[in-house]
C-alpha cells in the first residue's frame, strides 16, 4: 500500500509541476536550464518541458495503480506491466525534456 501512496503522490506532484510549466511559468526549473531561453521562447519551452514532466507523472500514477490492483487481486503480472509502463513513460518524458532543453539552451548546461 505504501508503494501506491508514494508513487501516486510523486506522480501527482510531477503532473502539477508539468502543468505549471505548460502555462509558461518556467520558474520551477533550475536557473541553468532556463537562463539562455529567449523571452519569446519561454512559452513553447515550458509547454514541451511540462509535457515531459507530465508524462513522467502519469507513468508514476500508472505504476502505482497497477501495483495497488496487483496487491488487492494477487495478480503479480500487473507489477511487471506497471514497471514496463513506468519505464516507457519515464523514457519518453525524460527524452522530451532533455531534447527541449538542448534545443532552447543550445546544450544541457
Amino acid at each position: 500500500m505504501e508503494t501506491f501512496i508514494i508513487t501516486g503522490l510523486v506522480g501527482i506532484l510531477l503532473c502539477i509541476l508539468g502543468g505549471i510549466n505548460m502555462s509558461g511559468n518556467i520558474s520551477t526549473l533550475h536557473s541553468y536550464h532556463r537562463h539562455r531561453v529567449k523571452k519569446e521562447d519561454e512559452k513553447p519551452f515550458g509547454i514541451r518541458v511540462g509535457l515531459g514532466t507530465i508524462l513522467c507523472g502519469v507513468g508514476c500514477i500508472f505504476f502505482g495503480l497497477l501495483f495497488l490492483i496487483s496487491e488487492l487481486a494477487a495478480l503479480t503480472a500487473l507489477v511487471w506491466v506497471g514497471t514496463a509502463g513506468l519505464i516507457l513513460f519515464l523514457a519518453v518524458g525524460i527524452s522530451i525534456t532533455v531534447a527541449t532543453i538542448i534545443k532552447y539552451n543550445k546544450g544541457l548546461f
